[in-house]
């Protein structure tokens, strides 16, 4: 298969199915911004892209499945951000920077790639469903928990990263909707004012953990 820039160059079939994905996905963003991700339908956003309900479910098990790929979106930048980090930081230290940088990324996004709108519209549809918050903690092994298992030398499945995993997901969702709950209008919110709070956040979970080492 030929090659540009050492990336394989995709067939026609393989385009028009990336393509299909996409068109999902961006169906599901408007829908769910608009009326909330649980009152959104399979129906409803296959509707909005022109496909079957039948062609949806060769893309997406579920409603949730194509939740987890907004979300996705923002973690696989995320894991790039992460390799980035200096190896010596802390693993909770690295993954605050890697999500500050993440942030501050999209404010210069090119297009095509992940802006400080779709950021923030992800962070709103994920905040407007239970369902979908308690999935976007559960443990899947995503590309920023892949960086991770590789900075601390450790598997995928192993009791150290879910732990460590399973901590920062909870100091991200306490930031999140500690915002969102002080928000009347929650499309008022800046990307400056999620950093805000993430630090804050980042900074109080530092400061209860401190004298951890010493009190053990």
């Amino acid at each position: 298969m030929a090659e540009v820039r050492g990336e394989p160059v995709l067939g026609l079939r393989e385009r028009k199915k990336q393509r299909t994905r996409a068109t999902l996905i961006d169906a599901a963003v408007d829908l769910c911004d608009r009326q909330g991700f649980d009152r959104t339908t399979v129906d409803q956003i296959a509707a909005i892209a022109d496909v079957s309900p039948r062609t949806f479910s060769r893309y997406f098990a579920t409603k949730d499945a194509i939740g987890l790929a907004l979300v996705d979106e923002v973690l696989d930048r995320t894991a790039f951000e992460m390799a980035r980090q200096p190896r010596e930081l802390n693993h909770f230290v690295a993954l605050h920077r890697a999500y500050v940088a993440t942030a501050n990324a999209a404010k210069v996004a090119p297009v095509g790639e992940l802006s400080v709108e779709r950021l923030m519209c992800i962070a709103r549809i994920v905040l407007s469903s239970p369902t979908l918050r308690q999935a976007a903690l559960e443990y899947r092994a995503s590309a920023v928990d892949v960086e991770l298992a590789t900075r601390m030398g450790t598997g995928l499945q192993e009791r150290r990263l879910r732990l460590v995993s399973a901590v920062w997901g909870s100091i991200m969702m306490t930031a999140l909707t500690d915002l969102a709950g002080e928000c009347r209008d929650w499309s008022q919110v800046s990307i400056d004012d999620l950093l805000d709070r993430l630090e804050v956040t980042f900074a109080e979970f530092a400061s209860e953990i401190s004298d951890v080492g010493q009190s053990a």
